[in-house]
């Protein structure tokens, strides 16, 4: 069974930045995999919003956020964070972090993914 620890959601006034932060605990390799985030919102569907493959070298965007937010990942301390600027009550969700294949803009639509905690809230005032 994975262990993590999803942090770094709070309520923010629109505009401003949030960083999420995704630790693996234990149970997951976090090399192994290629990693993402989701976002749901109450009456809209989930949207797979960026993820970074396991080499850290290809990452990928949602283009709702695309150039707002940068997702990044340090294997040494099993985390994956999202680095979330600029920031619109569109943005409101429950942000899960997530195992996904492949990583691609398909996959962010398409792709198997497994949630990995139960999600951190992100509320954006305006």
């Amino acid at each position: 069974q994975v262990q993590v620890k999803e942090s770094g959601g709070g309520l923010v006034q629109a505009g401003e930045s949030l960083t999420l932060s995704c630790t693996i605990l234990s149970g997951l390799t976090l090399d192994d995999n290629d990693l993402g985030w989701f976002r749901q919102a109450p009456g809209r569907e989930r949207e797979g919003v960026s993820c970074i493959d396991w080499s850290g070298t290809s990452t990928y965007y949602s283009d709702s956020v695309r150039g707002r937010f940068t997702i990044s990942r340090d294997d040494a301390k099993s985390t994956v964070y999202l680095q979330m600027n600029s920031l619109t009550p569109e943005d409101t969700a429950m942000y899960y972090c997530a195992t996904i294949r492949p990583c691609s803009s398909r996959g962010l639509r398409y792709g198997e993914s497994t949630y990995l905690g139960p999600g951190t809230q992100v509320t954006v005032s305006s």
